[in-house]
């Protein structure tokens, strides 16, 4: 068979590639379109998006780990010492690191989301906000103050499931504060109980009625 009626044969009759698009075309012209009018309408993003990233300083030891796994080198961190007393007397000083910058440029950020998950302190969260285009690119470097806004734009987590196993932190805390409620509660019913001191004695015991000594005659 020659090649020119094997690509007829594939093709069919002539012109019905042409017929086939315009019917698909006529086919999406009658149905109702449905295209966002984005910005009128915002668009119903899913829970995990990854739109920016929130900093809770709070929890931040600069530990440098994001800094250090993050691919783009997009995060940059300035910290410095200080001396922390003692606590009690004749305890030891400690130096603590003390966060002076915290900076994301999302002009590189790729969103890849590991210094979220590398952070063991929970400092940085997603958000889901997006609207943060600028026309310099200089403006996508969000210092800690504008990190910190972002904080309050990240959702809640979702609510663990009524057969998942408690937290380690939550167990701990709250077999802390039981034990602390049953120390009070012993407190509080040893202060309640009479002295058995301030009881009468038996007959002839010190201090009971009739007793040698107390005034009875002997």
């Amino acid at each position: 068979m020659a090649l020119d009626d094997l690509a007829q044969k594939k093709s069919g009759w002539p012109g019905s590639g042409l017929a086939k698009g315009l019917a698909v075309t006529l086919r999406t012209m009658t149905r109702k379109t449905h295209t966002a009018q984005y910005p009128d309408t915002l668009p119903e993003l899913p829970p995990r998006s990854r739109g920016v990233i929130g900093l809770f300083e709070e929890n931040c030891t600069v530990c440098m780990l994001c800094a250090r796994e993050c691919p783009d080198w997009c995060i940059y961190i300035d910290s410095h010492k200080e001396t922390v007393p003692a606590a009690t007397p004749g305890g030891r000083e400690r130096s603590q690191n003390v966060l002076d910058r915290f900076a994301i440029d999302f002009a590189l950020c790729m969103y890849c989301g590991i210094c979220i998950e590398v952070c063991p302190f929970d400092a940085l969260f997603w958000s889901p906000e997006f609207e943060y285009a600028e026309t310099d690119i200089r403006d996508l470097t969000h210092e800690r103050d504008k990190l910190r806004e972002w904080m309050w734009t990240v959702p809640e987590p979702p609510a663990l499931d009524p057969g998942a196993e408690e937290p380690k932190e939550i167990a701990a805390a709250r077999k802390t504060a039981d034990k602390l409620a049953a120390a009070q509660a012993a407190e509080a019913a040893a202060a309640a109980a009479p002295d058995p001191s301030d009881a009468p004695g038996e007959p002839g015991e010190p201090g009971a009625p009739g007793a040698p000594g107390e005034g009875a005659p002997s």
